[in-house]
């Protein structure tokens, strides 16, 4: 796990190493539909590309799969008496959401990663 970033704010340290959420609709990139590249906010490492995202009226950000897999890991999370799958970024070990079969796309995925856990490199 690399270090904590300095200029996290503590809702995203809250979100990132506490396993914490955001409030539906309140993240700055649920409705964006900038083109780019959003990187994990810690280490910044390339998480999800633009093209991926999609809009899955759930209240956080929606992707169809990583930009690249190598950069995120998949875990089991039975928290809160539910049966989820955590996603978490490789490089410094931040939660960054959970994964679900119900996506529209032809992966079947929706990544539903909180806006604070990214920042997007705009093209």
């Amino acid at each position: 796990m690399t270090e904590l970033n300095p200029k996290l704010t503590e809702d995203e340290k809250e979100v990132m190493f506490a396993k914490g959420t955001e409030a539906p609709f309140t993240g700055a990139y649920v409705h964006t539909k900038d083109k780019g590249t959003y990187i994990c906010k810690n280490c910044g490492a390339e998480l999800f590309k633009s093209d991926a995202k999609f809009d899955s009226g759930t209240g956080w950000p929606s992707f169809d799969n990583p930009a690249n897999t190598q950069n995120v890991v998949l875990e089991p999370d039975n928290s809160h008496d539910m049966h989820r799958t955590e996603v978490k970024c490789a490089h410094c070990g931040a939660h960054l959401g959970h994964v679900f079969d119900d996506g529209p796309t032809t992966t079947g995925k929706r990544y539903c990663i909180n806006s604070v856990c990214l920042d997007l490199k705009k093209e």
